[in-house]
């Protein structure tokens, strides 16, 4: 007792002869002023970035204030912003922009032809498989019967289970399938989301408000590998939790589990693991993150949104996968992706629970709105039938055999390029990918280097940092003839001109990428990546697009219908000779080479013109002498040609110079919408 004594006999003297003298306001006084220093000084540390992280920001931050730090990083970032809409302009300079609602509404025809135009931007990258992820599947089959499916549902909304029971029927079918997929028993449930983000954001608001009722945890934390997504980074911000990154295993890329269960405590609200991660396409040991669950009675999500569609039938395809479902008694919650590798169409996903315990703190409940009782499962209120309607008919459509012959070809062709890339020399592979990503990185030069060589050559993969890397997510996109086998013939074509000097640092793009790795004011990263994002929403302003406006690329759109006439100026010759006589043999209009000068002869009018393939019967175009000399019939009206030419083309020649001088009509008979270039 004395050991204990003696040191506390000591400190209370000391205090005594502290305060001794001492006016009792003085002694109130600097003992609150103590306690708040602690308090203080105790949720100054206890934060989730450490003091050096923080300590970083505060001196970027402070520097900014001097002037000419400020100028310099103002003008570097508006230039790369400057850059970021530049790359838009290009991408979408040949259309027209519209800001406002017309006066009046337009014609069907003439809304599928602007979307169309819109949608094929870009089309041919992830149409011929080579962009990474992105587009799981295109099947026209599916693409009919998602449409006839969106046309029936697309106004119904499941907030109102009184006017759609049938609509809330098919959402709790979905949900049961995909339940039955991972093997939940008969008391597993969940719900769908618009997404893999919302379905990861329901699962930590269900474990926020469960520990909270359950444990009270006023302060929630998640244990959270570095590879899992960054919708779990996103949910944090939201919810008001904190994060606890765990590192991973430098050569499995699974991760490190003595850190995540050294970083457990009592806020720990969640223990997450991916089956695969998004960067590598690694599993996480699901198992022993199971029994770290049931040690320490925590729940435990596993995130397989990626390639949760693929382990649940990887086993029958010949590819078994480790356990990483509701057979493990740890594993509480699952998120997959119905979108990805279900092939439905964007905006499905769902979030399973092994209790409707969990589910129900997921809910979202207000019992005092004047507006009455307000219930609703996840983010939105009103959702969208048709997505939900979408997902059930897609599933029904593929069914087991449909997936598990995906789930093999894809796996397949994943493995595939994974071993043609391990023979490969200058580059390797992260971990040992389990299902349908291979991630790739190097140790001789600048990986970006080769995400830029491939870009060259019509790929686009994704780009990963910490380290550098850049992955190819296989879809049955990939799993095309030539596809994989081209993929990795430009791999070795451009390592072969890389490793003639492999110091060469990277150029173009991906430089910004690699810099932006390197910087160490992440703030700076911020607000490069908001810039990018304020891109995807650039308009170009009034004057630039009335720049845009000019005689020589500026469409007239004119609906017509049918058996009007119609007056228009005769136009100044934008044709030669030989592309009429191109156009003539009955070549399709995207392989007539444009001459480089105009033809000297009599003028010539080309008009584009979209037809409506089940109402064109007749066409008759003339001026009012019939100085007609040749219309296209059998090329305009071959339903061949139609269908894979969706703008046709019309060339009417005049017998002389006086037919630039007067006024054109032209009749038209069948439901049609031109097009008018002047050029």
């Amino acid at each position: 007792m004395d050991v204990v004594k003696i040191p506390f006999n000591t400190l209370k003297e000391a205090i005594n002869s502290a305060f001794s003298g001492k006016q009792p306001w003085q002694i109130v006084s600097f003992t609150t002023s103590a306690v708040l220093f602690v308090v203080w000084l105790y949720d100054f540390v206890d934060r989730e970035e450490s003091l050096l992280v923080r300590g970083k920001k505060t001196v970027f931050r402070l520097a900014r204030y001097i002037p000419a730090v400020r100028r310099k990083v103002e003008q570097e970032l508006t230039s790369i912003n400057n850059g970021f809409q530049d790359d838009v302009a290009k991408r979408t300079s040949h259309l027209e922009y519209i800001v406002k609602l017309p006066d009046k509404g337009w014609s069907k025809e003439m809304i599928l032809s602007t979307l169309n135009k819109n949608l094929t931007l870009n089309k041919e990258t992830w149409e011929s498989g080579q962009s990474s992820g992105a587009v799981y599947a295109h099947d026209e089959v599916v693409l009919d019967l998602v449409a006839e499916t969106f046309k029936v549902s697309s106004y119904t909304n499941p907030l109102h289970p009184d006017l759609f029971p049938g609509l809330c029927k098919m959402e709790a079918e979905v949900i049961r399938i995909v339940c039955n997929l991972f093997h939940g028993d008969e008391e597993s449930c969940g719900s769908m989301t618009s997404g893999g983000t919302e379905s990861i954001m329901m699962a930590c608001k269900a474990y926020r408000d469960y520990a909270r009722e359950t444990r009270g945890v006023r302060k929630p934390e998640m244990v959270v590998p570095v590879t899992a997504h960054s919708a779990f980074d996103k949910s944090c911000l939201y919810l008001g939790i904190r994060m606890r990154h765990i590192p991973i295993d430098p050569n499995t890329c699974q991760v490190n589990l003595k850190a995540m269960k050294a970083a457990i405590n009592r806020n720990t609200i969640m223990l997450v693991g991916s089956a695969p991660n998004y960067p590598y396409g690694t599993i996480d040991d699901i198992s022993e993150i199971s029994k770290l669950g049931l040690r320490y009675n925590i729940p435990v999500h596993v995130d397989s949104c990626l390639g949760g569609l693929l382990t649940v039938f990887m086993n029958q395809a010949g590819y078994p996968p480790p356990v990483t479902d509701f057979r493990l008694p740890g594993v509480t919650s699952i998120s997959a992706d119905t979108h990805k590798y279900g092939f439905a169409p964007k905006g499905t996903s769902v979030v399973l629970y092994r209790e409707a315990k969990f589910r129900h703190h997921q809910y979202t409940v207000t019992t005092d709105w004047l507006g009455g009782v307000y219930g609703s499962p996840s983010v939105c209120g009103s959702r969208a039938g048709g997505n939900i309607a979408s997902c059930w008919a897609t599933l029904l459509h593929y069914g087991l055999e449909g997936y598990i012959t995906a789930t093999r070809d894809i796996v397949h062709t994943a493995r595939h390029i994974e071993k043609g890339l391990r023979r490969l020399k200058g580059i390797f592979i992260f971990g040992q990918p389990a299902t349908s990503v291979v991630a790739i990185g190097s140790n001789d030069f600048d990986i970006y280097r080769l995400s830029d060589g491939l870009y060259k050559l019509g790929w686009n993969l994704n780009a990963l940092q910490y380290p550098p890397g850049i992955h190819i997510c296989v879809t049955l996109m990939h799993t095309k003839d030539g596809v994989a086998d081209k993929f990795l013939q430009d791999v070795k074509q451009c390592l072969a001109e890389i490793m003639k000097d492999p110091a060469l640092p990277v150029e173009g793009k991906m430089a910004l990428y690699g810099t932006a790795q390197q910087l160490p004011d992440r703030s700076i990263v911020s607000d490069l990546t908001r810039y990018f994002l304020d891109s995807m929403y650039y308009i170009p302003k009034l004057k630039e697009l009335q720049s845009k406006r000019t005689p020589a690329n500026e469409p007239m759109y004119m609906p017509f219908e049918p058996g009007a006439a119609v007056l228009l100026r005769s136009l100044e010759p934008i044709v030669g000779m030989e592309e009429m006589k191109q156009f003539r043999q009955g070549k399709r209009a995207s392989e007539i080479t444009k001459p480089e000068k105009l033809c000297d002869g009599p003028s010539k009018l080309c008009i584009s013109m979209d037809i409506k393939k089940d109402n064109c019967n007749k066409l008759d175009l003339g001026d009012p002498d019939n100085n007609m000399l040749w219309v296209e019939d059998d090329f305009l009206m071959n339903p061949d040609h139609l269908s894979v030419v969706k703008t046709s083309r019309i060339g009417i020649e005049s017998a002389g110079e006086e037919w630039a001088q007067k006024p054109l009509r032209f009749y038209i008979a069948g439901d049609t919408n031109f097009v008018i270039w002047k050029n």
